[in-house]
């Protein structure tokens, strides 16, 4: 047995179409051009290729994108008050502040004093109160883009065991907030968690977000499982090669598992996408307008 390989890429190339699809009916339509503001502070090269990437494709979608690079130095008052004209600024519909930050700033505080309509990274206490309630929310972008990797193998995740590795506010926490909207079965599971191995091998869905390079094992998964692996790292073999890898032993775990997403190629590419979908969600609801609907133009002008 393969596992079918879920193509992380393609599926998030699919995403954006529909989203610049969407802008382009609500440019049209309502004369709104959906604005998205990135703020980075310093020169960290991951984040820089990573807000490159954000920038691109917002355009390309035909999205306005607002980039702000702010130095090093920068202090947590000066990136508050960047964030409050960017709460004020109407043709801004997003926000998005790259961490981590420099040590001389707290990121809650940062996070705390975006507006929570802007907040597309739904990392806002107000978000993720809602999230949790089952309220409407800008939910973040990760756990989203998982939940929709899941659904392309299983259209409806109704009454399936789903068990979330990791904790964290940005994905394990949100996801399975996400998991339990879609009526699935849920554990968290963490570093305190006795027979982590056993627990995971219950798991119809497999989600590793722990970032520890191929801890997820070929016994610690069910027979035709989905898995979806989070963890992006980098190691070095011992000719001092360096790769990336994910939380999960991708080679024998795609031995056993039903399907399972790549690292890299999987669930990074759909976080972007994301994004997009989280900046359209925002301008709509801004303008007190309904959801959009994500489908192909194409497809619209048949009906």
């Amino acid at each position: 047995m393969t596992a079918r390989i879920i193509d992380g890429q393609a599926i998030a190339a699919d995403l954006r179409g529909k989203v610049a699809d969407a802008v382009h009916r609500l440019t049209r339509d309502r004369h709104i051009v959906p604005g998205l503001a990135v703020v980075l502070v310093g020169n960290n090269p991951a984040s820089q290729s990573y807000v490159g990437s954000k920038v691109k494709l917002t355009a390309g979608s035909g999205m306005r994108s607002f980039d702000h690079r702010l130095p090093e130095t920068t202090s947590e008052a000066e990136l508050l008050a960047l964030v409050g004209r960017l709460n004020r600024d109407p043709t801004v519909h997003g926000i998005l502040v790259q961490l981590p930050l420099p040590a001389q700033i707290d990121a809650r505080n940062v996070i705390g004093t975006i507006d929570p309509a802007k907040d597309v990274d739904g990392f806002h206490p107000v978000n993720a109160g809602r999230l949790s309630a089952g309220l409407p929310a800008l939910a973040p972008c990760t756990p989203l883009g998982c939940v929709h990797l899941a659904k392309t193998v299983h259209p409806s995740l109704e009454g399936l065991e789903a068990v979330v590795i990791g904790r964290s506010n940005i994905v394990g926490k949100p996801l399975a907030q996400l998991l339990l909207a879609e009526n699935a079965t849920v554990t968290i599971a963490h570093s305190r968690t006795r027979e982590l191995g056993a627990v995971c091998k219950r798991a119809d869905l497999l989600f590793a977000a722990v970032g520890r390079p191929e801890m997820v094992r070929r016994n610690w998964v069910k027979p035709g499982a989905t898995v979806i692996d989070v963890g992006i790292n980098r190691v070095t073999d011992e000719s001092g090669k360096s790769r990336i890898v994910g939380d999960v032993a991708f080679a024998e775990v795609s031995k056993v598992a039903g399907a399972i997403t790549p690292v890299p190629g999987g669930v990074g590419p759909m976080t972007i996408a994301c994004l997009l979908v989280n900046t359209l969600r925002a301008a709509c609801a801004l303008a007190g307008l309904p959801e959009p609907v994500l489908a192909r133009q194409a497809a619209m002008d048949r009906e």
